[in-house]
Parts: structure tokens; C-alpha cells; sequence
């Protein structure tokens, strides 16, 4: 007896639940719905210089002969001419790059007639004047295989920072010129911001290395500056009366 009593108690709200539910439909209310709108895709963009003053270099001995060993020796002892010349500069960091020997095949591409051997040393410095120095001097006995221009990190996320309150206010600007334009009001339904940008690149031509006086002239180096871009791409919506 108390076990049914209890079941009909659950049950009767339970009735009573579905036929409230079914009860708008049977009476021909319509279902209630989201207000329409109109969805419309932007995007904006702005740009910011950012002065180069951050330099990176690579410069690198390569050399070949049929003695893998002595070619070792030939090609460190230039690597490490080099690196002592740029402990001079206290201002330019120095370090070992990568190193990679190969095999030089024959005729028959089968035999090997000989072996070459590349090393390079990296470069990295804010002191422009010291690096155009250095790679003059170096110019002697190695090659100067790529210089890049870039802005420090944090300058960089200076310009950005500027960049992206400019292409912001540039898609709410537009944002808002669009709502005036057919009589409405808008509402910023999703965003999303990028940034990019170019800096200089100066790939050396590919040369041998040139005996030169003490004095050698430095490598011009000419930092300019880089341009870094902001977009915000994003959507707003149109409500339709």
C-alpha cells in the first residue's frame, strides 16, 4: 500500500507536467524564437614602423680536400681565428653555428674523391657599429653569409601594442560607419586579431674569402626600419526590424 501510494504521487506531477507542456501547442501558440539579424564580415588593419636595432649575422669558412682530417683542422682553426677576433667586441655576442662535412663523389658518383667541410659562426647585437666592424675585419679570412635586420623583442611588442589599438578603433570606426549607413545599431558578434610584418633580410653574395689589410674597411650596415601590421578581422550584427 505504501509502495502505490507513492508511485501515484510521482506520477500524477508528472502528468500534470506533460500537459502543461503540451498545452501551448494545443492552443496554437506560436514557439518562441531568437531575434533576427543581419550578419555582416569586416576587417581592418593598421601599420607601425618599428626600428631595426637588433642585428643577427652568420659568417662561415668552407673549404674541400681529399684528407678529411686535415680538412678538420683547416676549417676549426679558421672558426676559431674568427671567434677570438669577435671576443674584441664585448658589445657583439658570438657563438658556434652549425658545422656539416659531406662526401665529394667522382665521376661515377661512386667513389669518393674527397670531402668538404662548412662551419659558421653566429652573430647577434644592438650595436650596429661593432658588428659592421667586425665583419669587415672578418671578411678576410671568412665569408659573410646572411645579415638580419629585426626589432628587439620588446620593441616590436611596442609597435604592436600601438598596431593593434589602431586596427581596433579602425573596425569599430567602420563598424559603426556601416550601422549608420541602413539605420541601425550594431553589436560586435565575434574578433580576432593577427599580427605580422617584414623585416630586412641581406643574403651575401657567395664568395671566397679576400686577403686584406689590418685596417679593412667595416661592411656597411644600414638598420632602417621594419614594419609591423595588425589586422583584426571579426563580424557584427545587423537586428532586423
Amino acid at each position: 500500500m505504501t509502495r502505490t501510494t507513492f508511485i501515484v504521487r510521482r506520477l500524477v506531477p508528472a502528468l500534470a507536467l506533460v500537459g502543461l507542456a503540451l498545452l501551448p501547442l494545443a492552443s496554437g501558440a506560436e514557439p518562441i524564437t531568437k531575434a533576427q539579424v543581419t550578419i555582416v564580415d569586416l576587417s581592418a588593419e593598421a601599420n607601425r614602423n618599428a626600428p631595426n636595432d637588433l642585428a643577427r649575422a652568420t659568417a662561415y669558412f668552407e673549404a674541400q680536400d681529399a684528407n678529411a682530417a686535415e680538412l678538420a683542422k683547416r676549417v676549426n682553426r679558421s672558426i676559431a681565428a674568427g671567434l677570438e677576433t669577435a671576443r674584441a667586441y664585448a658589445s657583439v655576442k658570438a657563438k658556434s653555428g652549425n658545422t656539416s662535412t659531406w662526401p665529394v663523389y667522382g665521376k661515377n658518383a661512386r667513389t669518393i674523391e674527397a670531402w668538404r667541410m662548412r662551419s659558421e659562426i653566429q652573430f647577434e647585437t644592438r650595436d650596429m657599429a661593432a658588428l659592421s666592424e667586425l665583419l669587415g675585419k672578418l671578411q678576410a679570412t671568412l665569408t659573410i653569409g646572411q645579415i638580419t635586420l629585426l626589432p628587439a623583442p620588446e620593441t616590436r611588442k611596442r609597435a604592436e601594442d600601438e598596431a593593434t589599438l589602431d586596427a581596433i578603433a579602425a573596425f569599430q570606426a567602420r563598424a559603426a560607419l556601416i550601422a549608420k549607413a541602413v539605420g541601425k545599431s550594431y553589436r560586435v558578434r565575434q574578433m580576432s586579431i593577427n599580427t605580422g610584418g617584414s623585416r630586412p633580410v641581406y643574403p651575401m653574395a657567395r664568395a671566397a674569402p679576400m686577403a686584406m689589410a689590418a685596417d679593412a674597411a667595416p661592411m656597411p650596415v644600414e638598420a632602417g626600419d621594419s614594419t609591423v601590421t595588425v589586422t583584426v578581422t571579426g563580424q557584427i550584427e545587423l537586428p532586423i526590424d
